[in-house]
C-alpha cells in the first residue's frame, strides 16, 4: 500500500513508499483512509528523526476495511474519523490500524476531507476544557491562540460550554476568523494583553487556554488568571517558569495531552470514542462547523512537504488537509 514516511528532520526527509497492508487484531479497527490533516505533532515527530522510515500523521477520516477479533464498536463499511496513538504508526498511509476505543462515528454532515480536520483538535479542546479545568458555565475563558487548529474549535465548544470567550489573534484575517467561529471578544496577543482585558471590563479571567507558545505568554497568564482560576497548556516550556503568580492565586495549572489516554492504555480510553461521537452529533446539528481551511490533493510526499512547511510558519488559519491516494 501507498503510503509517506520519513528518516530525516526535514520536510525533504518525507518520502513516499510502499509498505505491506496490515492486519488487525483484538480491539483494532483497519481504515481505509480518505483523507488526512496536519498537526504540531507531525513536524515535532519529523523533527526527531527516525533511524527507519517511520509513517507519521494523527488526524484521519476513512470507512472501516476490517475489524480485530474483539471489537463490538463498529463493523466494515462504517465511516469514521479519529486521531490515534502516537505510539503506534501514523494514518498518513492508504490503511491504517486504530483501537476502536479512540474512534468516532464520522459525521454525516462532512465530508471525509472536512470531518479529517476534527478529530486531534476537537478531543484536545473538550479533555482541556470539561476534564482538566472541569469548567462552570458562565465563566470567563481566554482562549491564546484563537485562530489555530485547537483555538478554531476550542471557541466552538467553549461557546457550547456557555463561557464568554476572549480570543486572540493578530492579524486581519485571523480576527475576523476568530470572530465568525463565535468568540465575543478578540485581543491581540502581540501587544500588553491586560489593558486590553480592562478595557472588557475585567480585571481577571476565570480560566486560560493556552493553544500556544508557553513562555511567551507565561507572564501574562501569571497576571491575568483570577484568583482560584485555572489554566490549561497543551505544549511544554522551554524554559524554567517562575510560578509566583501562579502560585499567590491558587490557580490550577494542568496540562493536556490528547495521547495520553491511548499512551497508557487507560481504563476510561473509551471517552475519546464517547466525546468523538458527541462532537459529531454538534456538528450534525449544526452547533459546531468544520475548520478546514485549505485541501490539497492528493495524499503524497510532495503535498505533505508543503503542508508541514506551511504548519511550521506559525500563520495558518484552521485546518490543513489532504485527501484521496
Amino acid at each position: 500500500m501507498k503510503a509517506v514516511a520519513h528518516t530525516g528532520k526535514d520536510t525533504a526527509s518525507l518520502v513516499d513508499i510502499d509498505i505491506p497492508v496490515p492486519s488487525p487484531s483484538g480491539r483494532d479497527l483497519r481504515v481505509k483512509v480518505e483523507a488526512i490533516s496536519v498537526n504540531p505533532v507531525d513536524y515535532k515527530q519529523r523533527q526527531m528523526g527516525s533511524a527507519t522510515p517511520r509513517v507519521l500523521g494523527w488526524d484521519a477520516a476513512g470507512i472501516v476495511d476490517a475489524v480485530g477479533s474483539e471489537v463490538t464498536l463498529f463493523k466494515p463499511g462504517d465511516a469514521v474519523y479519529y486521531a490515534g496513538d502516537v505510539t503506534r504508526p501514523g494514518c498518513n498511509s492508504e490503511f491504517h490500524l486504530v483501537d476502536e476505543r479512540i474512534v468516532g462515528r464520522k459525521p454525516k454532515s462532512l465530508d471525509f476531507a472536512q470531518a479529517a480536520a476534527i478529530p486531534l483538535t476537537a478531543i484536545t479542546a473538550w479533555e482541556s476544557y470539561f476534564e482538566r479545568l472541569k469548567v462552570k458555565h458562565d465563566r470567563s475563558l481566554l482562549i491564546i491562540g484563537g485562530a489555530g487548529g485547537v483555538g478554531s474549535i476550542g471557541i466552538q465548544i467553549a461557546k457550547q460550554a456557555k463561557l464568554k470567550v476572549i480570543a486572540t489573534a493578530s492579524r486581519p484575517e485571523t480576527i475576523a476568523w476568530v470572530k465568525q467561529l463565535g468568540a465575543d471578544h478578540v485581543v491581540d496577543h502581540r501587544k500588553p494583553m491586560r489593558p486590553q482585558i480592562e478595557a472588557l471590563g475585567l480585571k481577571f479571567v476565570d480560566y486560560i487556554a493556552n493553544f500556544n507558545d508557553v513562555d511567551e505568554h507565561w507572564a501574562a497568564m501569571g497576571d491575568l488568571i483570577a484568583p482560584q482560576g485555572g489554566i490549561v497548556l497543551i505544549v511544554g516550556n522551554k524554559n524554567p517558569l517562575a510560578v509566583d503568580a501562579i502560585r499567590a492565586k491558587s490557580a490550577a495549572l494542568c496540562f493536556e495531552l490528547m495521547f495520553t489516554r491511548p499512551r497508557f492504555k487507560t481504563a476510561d480510553m473509551i471517552e475519546q470514542h464517547h466525546l468523538l461521537n458527541h462532537v459529531a452529533d454538534w456538528l450534525d446539528a449544526g452547533k459546531l462547523r468544520g475548520t478546514m481551511q485549505q485541501t490539497l490533493s492528493p495524499i503524497n510526499a510532495v503535498n505533505l512537504r508543503k503542508a508541514h512547511a506551511q504548519l511550521e510558519s506559525g500563520t495558518t488559519i484552521g485546518k490543513i488537509v489532504l485527501k484521496g491516494w
